[in-house]
């Protein structure tokens, strides 16, 4: 099967383009590298069935043969983006949406949109089901992929609706694995790298607020499990088991066996308090759970980032 896999040169991109290949089929990649790595688009163009194409997907999409599926993995997802770059954000979730979505329905291609558990915000639902809509602050500084996502939602589904175009959305929540960047500015990289340089690990706050861990390979699972079925409705993607950031700090000291100590600096506006997923949903449609246990996916993203080291 022909695919197109937009923002191949991020952590998420790299791994599903990678088992695309791995699947027998024939993918382009599409990238600009605004936040997405060189490093991972050389690896992948060991593969012969694999074309790259530099592109930003805001612009009007270059000729190509027409894809049977599209996988959109286009966005700058980092809280380290946001400040720098809200209006990149905010265009990627939208013409940059709408353009895949006229291919889509110029080659009747069955679009994929990687959305965000960001869209519920700051939730006062815990933990998230799909059917809840969220409590986020509109003009606050995340407000760019928050509400820039909740927009691509509805401009995908309205698009399904106008034209029948067959969308699958799915919220993806914190996942983590090799090929993360070290300079993303995200919670367990960062971690990670201070560990092993024997830095101290700069928790938000007390540390008191969740999250829930979700494994990379796992979430390509369902990622394609999801596109490939029949399900037109958003739905979670995400390790359910939840965990507080001080308790992840002190998880990566213990497997990095690292001598560094714990510090607590000022907690960024609107970090949300909670995040785990209600996967049922994912359960019951799609049968599909996460499988890869935290501690396993722990170490095996310590040992890569302990290889970059080396």
């Amino acid at each position: 099967m022909r695919i197109l896999v937009t923002g191949c040169a991020g952590f998420i991109g790299y791994h599903l383009t990678t088992r695309l290949l791995t699947d027998g089929h024939d993918v382009v990649g599409l990238d600009n590298f605004v936040s997405g790595s060189r490093t991972n688009v050389d690896a992948l163009r060991d593969n012969s069935r694999f074309t790259f194409v530099e592109h930003d997907v805001c612009e009007p999409l270059p000729d190509m043969e027409l894809p049977k599926r599209i996988y959109n993995l286009a966005c700058p997802a980092s809280p380290s983006d946001f400040g720098p770059r809200p209006l990149e954000i905010l265009a990627v979730c939208s013409r940059g949406v709408e353009n895949l979505l006229e291919l889509a329905q110029r080659s009747g291609a069955r679009l994929f949109h990687a959305s965000t558990s960001e869209v519920y915000g700051d939730p006062r639902e815990h933990p998230q089901k799909e059917t809840y809509w969220g409590h986020v602050n509109p003009v606050g500084p995340r407000s760019c992929y928050d509400e820039g996502k909740r927009f691509a939602e509805a401009l995908l589904t309205a698009h399904a609706r106008a034209h029948s175009t067959a969308i699958r959305i799915a919220r993806i929540f914190n996942t983590y694995g090799p090929n993360m960047r070290s300079d993303d500015g995200r919670m367990l990289p960062n971690f990670i790298c201070q560990a092993l340089s024997g830095e101290p690990l700069t928790v938000h706050g007390d540390g008191r607020q969740t999250r829930s861990f979700c494994y990379v390979d796992d979430l390509v699972a369902g990622i394609i499990r999801l596109t490939e079925s029949d399900v037109t409705e958003p739905v979670n993607l995400g390790n359910p088991v939840e965990i507080s950031i001080i308790d992840v700090a002190r998880e990566v000291i213990e497997l990095t066996e690292s001598a560094s100590e714990i510090t607590h600096i000022d907690r960024p506006k609107d970090d949300p308090s909670v995040r785990r997923p209600d996967i049922t949903r994912a359960r019951t449609l799609l049968g599909w759970q996460p499988e890869v246990d935290r501690a396993v996916g722990f170490r095996r993203t310590i040992e890569w980032f302990r290889s970059r080291k080396s």
